[in-house]
């Protein structure tokens, strides 16, 4: 498919008073972007890997230099538009968006999503969780899209053919995973907390498996 994976690591985190940078707030002793690119480069369907960053994130571009990714320096004027000037920059194709505050994603959860976005025969493919999950987690849901009686929440994660980004607004497919590790966007220190436990009782259930 000639698939890559663009990771949206510019934001300022202005809802956590941060004094830091978001995608380097640690959850299991690491910080956030790397259990993402961890989980990416554990994918069979990820061709390239992409960070893009902007002036409110310099240290995470940093530390990305330690890794096999390419850096791209963005306006840093949203989560949107950064998107759409990197796909444009890049000239990419198919494009895994996928923001740099999901620290439980798995590479096995991507490939999942890149199948499906394979199969639905459609330009674009939005990944939702339902709203009960993250209630269930004691998570909070900022955008909740009503799908007949469903309530979902986008988790972060998006396939793309850029290459009809200027058609207006894409048909899409939207993919329901009721996962824990898709539920958790970090954007507030609960949602911190959340992760950091359900981080360690996934590490704990692994031991013993």
């Amino acid at each position: 498919m000639g698939l890559t994976a663009l990771v949206m690591a510019g934001g300022r985190g202005t809802r956590m008073a941060l004094s830091g940078e978001k995608p380097l707030l640690r959850v299991g002793g690491k910080p956030m972007i790397e259990h993402v690119i961890s989980a990416l480069r554990g994918s069979k369907m990820v061709d390239e890997i992409v960070v893009a960053v902007s002036q409110q994130t310099r240290e995470t571009a940093k530390l990305m230099k330690r890794f096999p990714v390419r850096i791209l320096k963005t306006p840093g004027k949203g989560y949107v538009s950064d998107m759409r000037y990197a796909v444009r920059k890049l000239k990419l194709e198919t494009v895994l968006t996928i923001s740099a505050d999901l620290p439980l994603i798995t590479g096995e959860i991507i490939d999942k999503i890149i199948e499906r976005y394979g199969q639905c025969n459609k330009p674009a493919l939005t990944v939702v969780v339902p709203m009960g999950t993250k209630e269930r987690l004691g998570l909070k849901g900022e955008y909740i899209l009503k799908v007949g009686e469903k309530r979902l929440v986008p988790a972060g994660m998006n396939v793309i053919d850029v290459r009809r980004i200027d058609e207006g607004e894409l048909v899409e497919e939207m993919f329901v995973i009721d996962r824990e590790e898709v539920a958790v966007n970090v954007n507030t220190t609960h949602d911190l907390e959340i992760a950091e436990r359900l981080f360690a009782d996934l590490e704990e259930s692994l031991a013993h498996a």
